[in-house]
């Protein structure tokens, strides 16, 4: 800014001094130094701009590792690798050291890396890849480095007012960690980064990606993706788990339903069931009664066949048995209505819903909506993967004697996912 209150003081000295000198500077002259001033100023903006956006972001993250510091001290999630041994002639980027955080490594001018140019803090609490170190360009590999004092990369000649700095070499540099577009212009240095990027280093020479993923976890209440956030170069990408795709708006997650496709692999006499993230091949085996024998008449339901008046065990069998198979999502809220069976006709005076043995109380309940109708309710949230089980049977009375029973087998695919 003092450069540009120098030029501006400058040029107004100079039209003063017009009136009373004959050799005063000519129009183009003017022109020129206030275009200077122009692209000065613009960079001054340009810089302070991006530099007030990485403030920002570095106070919510500061604030909210803070918080979490206060909340969850002393916990696992705090846990570090130890930091990586000083590299000779180059430079380490990234600061933070937590479980999957990267760090990166950079070799000084006339310097090669050799080893791990990105290393990763894994759950062991150790760095992935190899520890690099840098060695002269060209010479053969050696873990032992030249002594002499390390040139600095950072520094570029002096260029004329509108020239841009001439960037690293590329083979230091990874596709996460780039060279500022920076512009030289009476003495001062004013560098600037691509969308998704930061400046970093202590001349602002580099540009480092930054990790969208991690950063909206932390500063924000809901996800940035359904499922997983991989972070790129300058931006990131949503990850949806197997048996989804990724739905248009690049962040949500949609189930494929394979048996709609070619996908599933039922063998034959086997009903396909889609499930979120998957599918189920099923088959409907009639129950096995005492003195009483079914007949399937459809790939999910068994009829039982006539009994003899005397027979009562065969009786007391149920007159029907119905599969009903559902796929819901892991977490689904609860209390709400899974299934509804009821009776076409009434021939009795009384009908009686209810869950049969201890299978599914946990989850299930059983209540009458109307006269002819029960429902089974889910009463808990479900985690899965999980496969639930019910048999909900209804029986019809006259005047207290059976008439018949009709059971449901309900079967529910939990998925391991809450989408």
């Amino acid at each position: 800014m003092k450069e540009c209150i120098f030029v501006v003081a400058f040029c107004v000295c100079q039209l003063s001094l017009c009136y009373a000198q004959t050799d005063c500077p000519s129009s183009v002259e003017l022109q020129n130094a206030l275009r200077q001033v122009h692209k000065l100023l613009t960079a001054h903006e340009t810089s302070y701009i991006q530099s007030l956006r990485n403030l920002r972001k570095k106070l919510n993250l500061l604030k909210n590792n803070t918080t979490k510091a206060g909340v969850k001290g002393g916990s696992n999630s705090t846990a570090t690798c130890p930091v990586p041994e000083t590299l000779a002639n180059g430079r380490r980027l990234g600061g933070v050291l937590a479980v999957g955080h990267e760090v990166h490594f950079l070799c000084g001018a006339g310097y090669e890396l050799v080893g791990s140019e990105t290393r990763m803090c894994q759950q062991s609490l150790r760095w992935s890849g190899q520890q690099p170190h840098c060695r002269l360009t060209g010479q053969a590999d050696s873990s032992v480095t030249s002594p002499t004092t390390p040139a600095s990369p950072l520094r570029s000649a002096t260029l004329s007012p509108t020239t841009p700095a001439p960037p690293l070499p590329s083979a230091s540099l990874s596709d996460f960690v780039r060279a500022s577009r920076c512009i030289h212009l009476q003495g001062s240095t004013h560098c600037t980064c691509e969308g998704g990027f930061a400046l970093t280093g202590t001349d602002n020479s580099l540009c480092t990606d930054i990790d969208e993923c991690e950063l909206y976890r932390r500063t924000q209440s809901v996800r940035l993706c359904m499922h997983n956030c991989l972070n790129t170069a300058g931006s990131y990408r949503c990850v949806c788990p197997t048996g989804y795709i990724l739905g248009r708006d690049g962040h949500s997650c949609q189930d494929v339903n394979e048996c709609e496709t070619s996908q599933q692999s039922c063998a034959h006499g086997k009903v396909c069931v889609n499930t979120y993230g998957g599918y189920e091949c099923v088959e409907a085996k009639c129950p096995h009664f005492r003195n009483a024998t079914y007949v399937k008449t459809s790939p999910l339901r068994c009829e039982r066949n006539p009994c003899m008046a005397w027979d009562k065990a065969c009786l007391q069998a149920p007159s029907s048995v119905s599969f009903h198979y559902m796929a819901v999502v892991s977490n689904m809220s609860a209390p709400r209505v899974l299934f509804r069976v009821s009776a076409a006709r009434l021939l009795g005076d009384t009908l009686r819903f209810g869950l049969l043995g201890n299978r599914g109380q946990r989850h299930f309940s059983v209540q009458r909506s109307s006269q002819t109708t029960g429902q089974l309710l889910l009463v808990a949230p479900p985690h899965g993967p999980a496969t639930l089980h019910a048999e909900v049977e209804m029986s019809e009375l006259e005047k207290r004697k059976l008439l018949g029973r009709y059971v449901t087998k309900v079967t529910l695919f939990v998925s391991p996912y809450a989408f």
